[in-house]
């Protein structure tokens, strides 16, 4: 007969997996919105850790961080990309990368910074990501577009780079 006590250490002592969420915005020349985080180096997207032990989802993580980093309070598109991240000085990452959809000019002029964690934004041409992105950010942010291109099903993503 298992008791609960049982079940708990059963629980703690799986694997740990962090999960994050994020969205993909663009304007209307199809440039990708980036933030830039004031606490590691390089650019993101808007996004961050999904608060799952408060009963997050990662579409409620995505909504609510990009609330909280741009100001923004928008719904958010469909599941582009799920990837699996494998980490070097962290657990692995699940990350959900959402459609934000396109900004227009009004949206652009009211993205206000979350001052605590970010230093500034801007739109980065489809060709110039890598260049801002990590590896595996940037492969999975181009094979978001590509599936917004191509109209196709969410991408299944193991360090950026397509499963299936």
């Amino acid at each position: 007969m298992t008791t609960t006590a049982d079940f708990a250490a059963y629980i703690a002592g799986l694997p740990r997996v962090l999960a994050g969420a994020a969205a993909l915005f663009r304007d209307a020349e199809g440039r990708v919105l980036l933030v830039e985080p004031n606490y590691r180096e390089g650019w993101a997207l808007p996004g961050g850790t999904i608060e799952s032990d408060t009963g997050e989802t990662p579409r409620q993580g995505a909504r609510r961080e990009t609330l909280e980093e741009i100001g923004l309070d928008r719904p958010l598109g469909r599941l582009l990309a799920v990837d699996w991240a494998h980490g070097v000085d962290r657990p692995p990452l699940v990350a959900y990368l959402y459609d934000g959809g396109v900004l227009g000019e009004a949206e652009l002029e009211s993205i206000r910074l979350q001052e605590e964690e970010l230093l500034s934004w801007r739109l980065v041409a489809r060709e110039d990501l890598t260049e801002y992105l990590p590896k595996v950010l940037g492969r999975r942010v181009l094979a978001a577009l590509d599936v917004l291109a191509e109209g196709g099903g969410t991408a299944e993503l193991e360090n950026g780079r397509r499963v299936a």
